[in-house]
């Protein structure tokens, strides 16, 4: 089964100081054991690598790009997918979601994938489910 994982899943598993962090990590830890095939994008790849340092460090971004990329198959976000999230957006006239967050949306529609790693509400209210389903606040 194929599940696109979203950037606050990553800042989840890297941020040991999160009081949620043992049960995200056991998360990931399972979805591994479980040979998912996690997908993502070059956008969120590029979102995550940016915004780690600034919240958790460089030691953090060592941990993305060592231990978490590598076991990922991050999607190139084409020209077409891009205008089509940036339609959605403007269409959407929603302030708190981002383009790198409609691109997901787009992304996953476009492959099929029904169901998210992250603990971003947007995936739900979007109509996917998210993974753990407890956690998707």
């Amino acid at each position: 089964m194929k599940i696109f994982a979203d950037i606050s899943a990553f800042l989840a598993i890297v941020d040991r100081a999160d009081r949620f962090h043992p049960s995200r990590l056991k998360t990931w830890i399972h979805l591994l054991s479980e040979d998912a095939d996690l997908v993502t994008s070059n956008y969120i790849a590029l979102e995550t690598t940016a915004l780690i340092p600034y919240r958790l460090g460089l030691e953090a971004v060592t941990l993305f790009y060592e231990d978490i990329l590598p076991v990922l198959h991050p999607e190139r976000v084409s020209p077409n997918l891009h205008w089509r999230a940036v339609a959605a957006r403007l269409s959407a006239r929603c302030r708190g979601v981002s383009l790198v967050d409609y691109t997901s949306f787009e992304r996953m529609r476009e492959m099929g994938i029904r169901t998210a790693f992250a603990f971003d509400r947007h995936f739900t209210e979007q109509g996917f489910a998210v993974l753990p389903a407890s956690m998707s606040s």
